[in-house]
């Protein structure tokens, strides 16, 4: 009996001893979620949904038109600021046919200039990190090169046609109004097409052609595939000895028994306490119940090499806030990284059941 006792609590002492270091050395947590940038698709002008070009779920590329409004009471202003200009270029005995046509280059330069930045945006963060080939950033600047050159052009070439009004048009305050008139109303008509901010997935399409569209209000959800990652949420305690680089294992709940190796490149510096004081007002203090505090969490992103990007292709295939196991490898100690290896194999095991 005496000897059992011994043998159950020198047990337990190996188990405990073995939790605490693990909980350092190779920490570990259930609570992680494969994350992708997700964003809005709201139209900066409303009006009546008239196409739909894409179903829920569907992939699109980069720059496809996914959903247009209805588009004639941006046209009627168009005509009418053309119109405006044209009759205030007669005041002053000049022809503005050629800088409206110049202005409607600058506007469509100018929007295309912006869908430009924030593709090459996307691909440059990946270059950071190493994702990407370098052949594929050089051509995302090129591309973004392009498009301010293209701009660059397109002011001149109006900046040349306001000239050629003579000093007098140019500087005349009719045809300055009109001249802006015109812009603000290629602008708006330029923003009746919703277009693709990335190659990704289009989520919560819930509209149908003939509704009606709110200026700042969402009309579905885009799914970013072009920048897929994991997030797992640690204790302080798993915090310790973290550092970027880390390599990782994940195991995916779509993809149960498999093991993907990943590596941390970054650790969020904040977490919320679930207060909400404001300035001016008294410290929200938050509530700890019985003699045990929940440990607080932080945000550990963590990267995929080799499926850092959605591709319907792939033998993998990610849900935005999909469920993961995490495991962490924070240095060279064979035993407790081999032990963690058994244990996150016997994890993706046991995601077969639930």
């Amino acid at each position: 009996m005496k000897r059992t006792f011994w043998s159950i609590l020198g047990l337990l002492f190996i188990v405990v001893a073995w939790y605490l270091a693990a909980d350092r050395i190779t920490p570990f947590t259930s609570n992680a979620r494969v994350k992708a940038i997700i964003t809005p698709v709201t139209p900066q002008v409303s009006g009546t949904v008239i196409e739909i070009n894409a179903e829920n779920g569907e992939i699109v590329e980069a720059g496809t038109v996914i959903a247009r409004i209805d588009p004639r009471q941006f046209e009627i202003q168009k005509q009418s600021a053309e119109a405006e200009l044209e009759r205030a270029t007669q005041d002053v005995g000049a022809d503005s046919a050629d800088v409206s046509s110049a202005q409607t280059r600058v506007t469509r330069a100018q929007t295309d200039l912006e869908t430009e930045r924030l593709q090459s945006a996307r691909v440059f963060e990946l270059e950071e990190k190493g994702l990407i080939a370098v052949a594929k950033a050089d051509e995302a600047r090129r591309r973004l090169a392009d498009a301010e050159s293209e701009l660059e052009q397109a002011q001149a070439d109006l900046e040349s046609e306001q000239k050629a009004l003579g000093s007098t048009g140019q500087d005349n305050p009719r045809i300055q109004a009109a001249l802006a008139k015109l812009a603000d109303a290629e602008l708006k008509l330029s923003w009746t097409e919703l277009e693709a901010p990335a190659r990704g997935v289009l989520s919560d399409l819930d509209i149908a052609e003939g509704n009606y569209a709110k200026s700042g209000q969402s009309l579905m959800t885009f799914i970013d595939a072009s920048n897929v990652w994991v997030e797992a949420y640690m204790t302080e305690n798993n915090l310790g000895n973290i550092k970027k680089g880390d390599p990782v294992n994940v195991v995916l709940d779509m993809h149960p028994g498999k093991i993907f190796k990943g590596e941390v490149v970054s650790l969020s510096a904040a977490s919320s306490d679930g207060t909400k004081s404001k300035p001016g007002e008294p410290t929200d203090i938050p509530r700890a119940n019985g003699w045990l505090r929940a440990p607080q969490r932080f945000a550990l992103r963590i990267i995929l090499p080799g499926y850092t990007e959605g591709d319907e292709t792939d033998d993998v295939r990610f849900n935005v806030n999909g469920q993961a196991d995490v495991i962490v490898y924070t240095n060279d100690n064979a035993f407790l990284n081999f032990i963690g290896g058994v244990y996150i194999k016997l994890v993706s095991w046991l995601s077969y059941a639930y």
